[in-house]
């Protein structure tokens, strides 16, 4: 019974191995693909220890040095960032300042335009009064110049059918008469 134990512990262990000193081909393949496993990762462990190492550090060093790139980039992009935003803090104020100015300059303007009106509305009433006057007096200069003329005309209608040469003869030697003896005094003074 014992013998069955062991021979069935090396079939499960390490596969069946025969217990005469004979040399052949082992058929079982399940234990030989174990050992040739273990064989061959127990060499690539030993051996292939310094190169899967090395290709880990420079795996690691590459996503170190990535990740410091990418750190650097994102600094830089908040630093822009920041920058940008300060200018769009100044380009806002600027623009609140422009707009509170240009409505300033605007209500400015108008009330200039309103005022320039009024001025512009008061010199032409000046210069519609003054018309008026220069037209007011225009016309009665002119009434007052038909009135003498037609005055001046009754005057010597008047005259012509009232006077007579003999009357005229008189009035024209009383005037000379008037205007010489106005003319000795002056001489006499």
């Amino acid at each position: 019974m014992k013998n069955i134990i062991t021979d069935s512990f090396l079939c499960l262990g390490l596969g069946y191995w025969p217990s005469a000193g004979s040399f052949g081909f082992n058929t079982d393949i399940l234990a030989t693909n174990l050992i040739n496993l273990s064989v061959v990762l127990g060499v690539l462990v030993f051996f292939g220890k310094g190169v899967l190492s090395n290709l880990l550090d420079n795996r690691k060093q590459r996503i170190l040095k990535t990740i410091r790139n990418s750190e650097e980039l994102r600094e830089g992009a908040v630093e822009r960032l920041e920058k940008a935003q300060a200018r769009l803090r100044k380009v806002e104020t600027e623009a609140y300042r422009f707009r509170v100015n240009g409505y300033s300059e605007i209500e400015r303007e108008k009330l200039n335009l309103i005022n320039s009106i009024y001025t512009t509305l008061e010199q032409f009433e000046n210069y519609k009064n003054e018309t008026i006057r220069f037209e007011q007096q225009r016309a009665i200069n002119q009434v007052r110049q038909r009135v003498f003329q037609q005055a001046l005309e009754g005057a010597l209608g008047t005259l012509n059918s009232c006077l007579n040469n003999e009357l005229h003869l008189r009035t024209i030697s009383a005037n000379i008469g008037m205007f010489w003896g106005d003319e000795r005094n002056k001489i006499k003074d």
